[in-house]
């Protein structure tokens, strides 16, 4: 799209990326309500989308129109990428991690009490910046199989 600009730079807002994707805002509020995205919200509570996000919203739609993958089933694909292991987490941790224990929605889904992702954003999380594009949970299965 725009080949100078920070691919994770936050500036597209919702209607802009709705038009740039040829989808519905509605659309848009859905997969956020569903988990498979985390827009970036300004203190107004405006949502705003970097290039990343509207190549990762892309990735979904394909998964949908043309693979057929249903919603849920993004979900649990996404639910099954290890975080636990990106993020080096104790046997300590993973027992108080739903997203360990869970596989109804990714980690970024869940709320994470007691264990090393607490503080964390999920949106700047390496598990949903980098694991969570398309191919990129293929390649990550791969490295953890060799």
């Amino acid at each position: 799209m725009f080949q100078n600009l920070n691919q994770d730079e936050p500036i597209f807002p919702i209607r802009a990326a709705a038009q740039l994707l040829k989808i519905s805002v509605h659309t848009l509020r859905m997969y956020e309500r569903e988990g498979l995205i985390i827009p970036f919200k300004k203190e107004s509570s405006h949502r705003l989308y970097s290039q990343t996000d509207l190549k990762r919203i892309e990735c979904i739609r394909r998964a949908i129109n043309e693979m057929k993958i249903s919603i849920n089933g993004i979900k649990t694909m996404y639910s099954l990428i290890p975080c636990w292991e990106i993020m080096g987490c104790s046997e300590e941790n993973r027992k108080n991690c739903k997203s360990y224990n869970e596989h109804s929605k990714p980690c970024w889904g869940y709320a994470h009490e007691k264990n090393v992702c607490e503080e964390k954003k999920c949106r700047d999380c390496e598990v949903y910046k980098k694991h969570s594009q398309c191919g990129e949970i293929k390649e990550l299965i791969k490295s953890i199989s060799r």
